[in-house]
């Protein structure tokens, strides 16, 4: 049993509430999960951050939700594991890590791979110390005994184990193919490593001569730099305009060659002249068709985009450069007789930015087709993966219903090798875990894996896999909830299902929490060319941690971008601030109190019983609304507890028997408090950890700290729906006097008269009961009750469920004045709901408006309506005087 500590400091201040608390959390050992006990585990693996830089303000939202998952859980009796870890980001980190080098005038080559790749490792450790500074300053309940990377012992004998086992049942193969190319980095990219951006080009129209002088055939091209490596020209079968020329040649202009015109399907009668020029080296459908037809296949770019000894006289031009000339060169020639500006769609590297180039190379892929059709299969079955929203489900299957094989080779340093040698005499390829027993003869590809090899296996490779018989797999896999963004579904969601059924034969997890980006405030990308970033640790120095979680947790609905606006974070830090001081009004009450003195079972005032009510229709809500995800639906059903209820209604009337003489009163009022703000804060606790473990502290409470104390559940006994609903009358008629004090400018100071004309005697009994409510709020005087009271001379009047109050106004108001101005507002609502209306019943609009622009204008129809009835209605009460 612990007694209330000493009060809290006057002013809520931040930085020294969050001092030292997060140290204090880890010493205590509260975010570590709890293997050996019988609670039922709730897990979530961490999306592992990238140790290129800093956290962002999206980390810090998605890593928010989690916290508040993993913390309510923990609340609520579940042995929590919450899985930290980062990932070695291959291409990123390599990239961030040559620049570095290039700042001090050295290459990786200068290196070489064993020191290039321990300058990796110091880049690792240092840039994974700032992100578990940041993870502290946002409050993160992590289990640190726990943490992975992605690179470590335990997840590369993971990474070698899937390698070969996909190997051996053909799902792993290596080949020659057509690629995304980053010219840039040098390496290959998976699809979905290019970013498509529509950019101005051509098209490109030429001439290619028939060998025999005959005449020529027509093609167009939007990259005329690549017929350097054409090696046929294609018609369809059934074209009727070059049926006698198919197995003829046409002479390559510049380069001289001879290619053959085929015949195939893929041309397209309808498009241009209905011939088309193959590069089987330099464009994937090109590629097939050239497996089709026999083709060669001439590369005629070296790995940086320049041209290479195949392009003749180009050869060591930029890719760019070499188009300009060959243009000029086919100009002069006459052999390119148009060109057509053209806006295309062009691929672009997700991590240089450079322009993609479709490349023939020899790399490893992943035969998709299987794996993705398990995964689709799944989706079918009572086990499925649920998404939150729903909706993008139908993103995932889209992408597995159209996959690719994966290029999963990249020409890096930094990253898992590839688990597979080369003998240095035959052709032979050994696949293992271990170099083959006669090392001397094989050398290991000098390849590493996409960094999205190793994160698709993290929710199992994390937790001891391919040990199967580890304890702690056994009990904390599959997870219960992953939580990302909308941009990765495809990236990474998609790929640790599929993994996951392949190795474990389990979902990786129950549900998919999808949220959107957060956006600057006029709704654009953030960005560094923008420079509208906002740097989530900078806004923690000015308004806390508490602050910044509780505005990205609650500022939108699953699935939805969010804005990001420092007002709203302002506004927090001013509700944090209410709940400080209000807090301190009730303990400054509580002096001397203990856990134990904490009694309810008494008679209660109208105030206390609806409070409670109040409170449990809170925690029913609140935790119903969590368990959908719906964080915005909680913020709001706390937010309006708090402030409103908690607050501004019961602390005020809490005051009444405070500085009374009634000593049960005081005492029932103090337990309420203390009742009410502990188990408010226990439900605040996952969104702003540091000012309610502060306060929780300073409650007369039970237990260590409020991470690991209770999730609050609904007491029946505690409900009181009688005296809840009288408190509702009393707070209409208080609220209702303040309105028409407000609209005649009579301040609360100064004493009117007051008439309450209830309909029943129950309801008269309950406002003689709460007279002092109404004499403390109202300042009535008199205050006259009873039943059918009529209206007193000249009043402003109001009514409420159950009663009437009249106000006598004369000598408040000038009458005449206040008819003129009511009658000029009456005009004005009049013709905004003509003009609404009118728009409203206009059938086009209507029907080709968007549905959000025609429900903004019913909302719109509707509130002037409403306003229209209002003033009407003081109008007329006004000429009756």
């Amino acid at each position: 049993m612990t007694e209330q500590k000493p009060q809290l400091p006057t002013k809520y201040d931040p930085k020294s509430i969050e001092q030292g608390r997060y140290e204090w959390w880890l010493k205590g050992k509260f975010f570590e999960a709890q293997p050996k006990s019988n609670k039922e585990p709730y897990t979530i693996v961490i999306p592992p951050p990238n140790v290129t830089g800093k956290l962002h303000l999206g980390h810090a939202w998605d890593t928010t939700l989690q916290d508040i998952l993993i913390r309510m859980k923990r609340m609520q009796g579940y042995d929590a594991l919450w899985l930290p870890g980062m990932d070695h980001a291959g291409i990123a980190t390599q990239a961030k890590v040559e620049e570095k080098l290039r700042s001090e005038g050295k290459s990786r080559y200068d290196l070489g791979r064993d020191d290039f790749i321990t300058e990796s490792w110091k880049w690792k450790e240092e840039y994974a110390s700032h992100i578990r500074t940041q993870w502290s300053k946002l409050g993160l309940g992590l289990d640190y005994s726990r943490e992975r990377f992605t690179l470590d012992e335990g997840l590369s004998n993971a990474v070698k184990e899937v390698f070969v086992k996909l190997y051996k049942k053909d799902l792993i193969y290596r080949g020659e193919r057509i690629i995304n190319w980053d010219p840039a980095t040098k390496t290959a990219l998976s699809d979905i490593e290019v970013i498509h951006q529509d950019v101005q080009g051509a098209f490109y129209h030429m001439r290619y001569p028939l060998s025999d002088g005959t005449g020529y055939i027509e093609i167009a091209t939007t990259r005329p730099e690549t017929m350097l490596g054409d090696t046929a020209v294609a018609v369809h079968p059934e074209d009727k305009r070059y049926l006698h020329l198919i197995g003829k040649t046409v002479t390559l202009p510049i380069v001289g060659r001879e290619i053959k015109i085929v015949a195939d399907d893929y041309a397209d009668m309808e498009l241009g002249s209905g011939a088309v020029k193959i590069t089987p080296a330099h464009d994937p459908n090109d590629f097939e068709l050239g497996n089709r037809h026999n083709l060669e296949r001439i590369l005629v770019m070296n790995e940086d985009g320049t041209m290479n000894g195949l392009a003749g006289k180009y050869e060591g031009m930029d890719r760019f450069e070499c188009r300009k000339q060959i243009v000029a060169d086919l100009q002069e020639s006459g052999v390119l007789f148009k060109i057509e500006e053209h806006l295309h769609s062009v691929g672009h590297s997700e991590r240089s930015g450079a322009v993609v180039e479709p490349y023939l190379s020899t790399q490893w892929f992943v035969n998709m087709q299987p794996l993705a059709d398990k995964a689709i299969k799944l989706q079918q079955g009572e086990d499925k993966v649920e998404f939150v929203p729903e909706r993008f489900e139908n993103t995932y299957l889209r992408w597995m219903e159209n996959i690719h094989d994966w290029c999963i080779s990249r020409q890096l340093w930094w990253g898992h090798r590839i688990p597979a040698w080369y003998h240095n005499d035959t052709n032979e390829i050994y696949v293992g875990h271990e170099a083959p027993a006669d090392s001397e003869n094989w050398k290991q590809d000098e390849d590493v894996l996409d960094t999205w090899f190793s994160s698709a296996l993290w929710p199992f490779s994390t937790m001891g896999w391919p040990d199967e018989t580890n304890e702690e797999f056994k009990r904390y896999y599959p997870t219960d909830v992953l939580v990302t963004g909308y941009d990765i579904i495809a990236f990474w969601v998609s790929r640790m299902i599929f993994q996951g059924l392949e190795f474990t034969d389990k979902r990786p997890f129950d549900d998919v929490l999808i949220h959107g980006l957060v956006r600057a405030e006029d709704g654009r990308k953030m960005s560094k060319s923008l420079g509208n970033g906002i740097n989530p640790m900078d806004v923690i120095d000015k308004y806390g941690a508490d602050s910044l979680r509780y505005f990205l947790s609650t500022g939108s609905s699953p699935g939805q971008d969010l804005r990001f606006s420092i007002e709203k974070v302002e506004s927090v830090w001013n509700f944090a601030n209410k709940i400080w001081n209000a807090s301190r009004f009730a303990m400054m009450n509580m002096e001397g109190m203990k856990f134990e003195d904490i009694d309810l079972s008494g008679e209660k005032s109208v105030a206390d019983a609806w409070i409670l009510t109040r409170l449990n229709e809170t925690i029913d809500q609140v935790t119903k609304q969590a368990d959908k995800y719906e964080f915005g639906e909680v913020g709001r059903a706390l937010y309006n507890f708090i402030w409103d209820d908690f607050c501004d209604w019961y602390i005020e009337m809490a005051k009444l028997p405070l500085n009374g003489e009634d000593e049960d009163a005081k005492k029932m009022t103090r337990s309420v408090l203390a009742y009410v703000l502990d188990n408010t804060m226990r439900l605040l606790h996952p969104f702003m950890p540091f000012i309610t473990e502060e306060i929780w502290q300073s409650l007369p409470h039970e237990g260590e700290s409020i991470t690991i104390a209770a999730w609050p559940t609904v007491n029946e006994l505690l409900t009181d729906t009688k005296k809840a609903s009288s408190m509702k009358l009393l707070s209409d008629i208080i609220r209702s006097v303040r309105t028409i004090r407000a609209e005649v400018q009579t301040p609360m100071s100064k004493k009117v008269p007051l008439y309450i004309s209830a309909k029943d005697a129950e309801t008269l009994a309950i406002l003689e009961e709460n007279k002092m409510y109404l004499e403390k709020f109202c300042n009535p005087e008199p205050l006259v009750l009873g039943q059918g009271i009529e209206a007193p001379g000249q009043s402003m009047s109001s009514v409420v469920s159950g009663a009437q109050l009249f106000l006598p106004l004369e000598g408040l108001i000038d009458f005449a004045a206040e008819k003129v101005r009511l009658e000029k507002e009456l005009e004005k609502w009049a013709k905004e709901v003509k003009l609404v209306t009118g728009k409203l019943s206009n059938e086009r609009f209507v029907s080709k408006a968007p549905e959000a622009v025609v429900a903004e204008e019913r909302a719109k129809q509707q509130d002037y309506i409403e306003k229209h009835a209002i003033v009407e209605k003081r109008l007329a009460e006004l000429k009756n005087i």
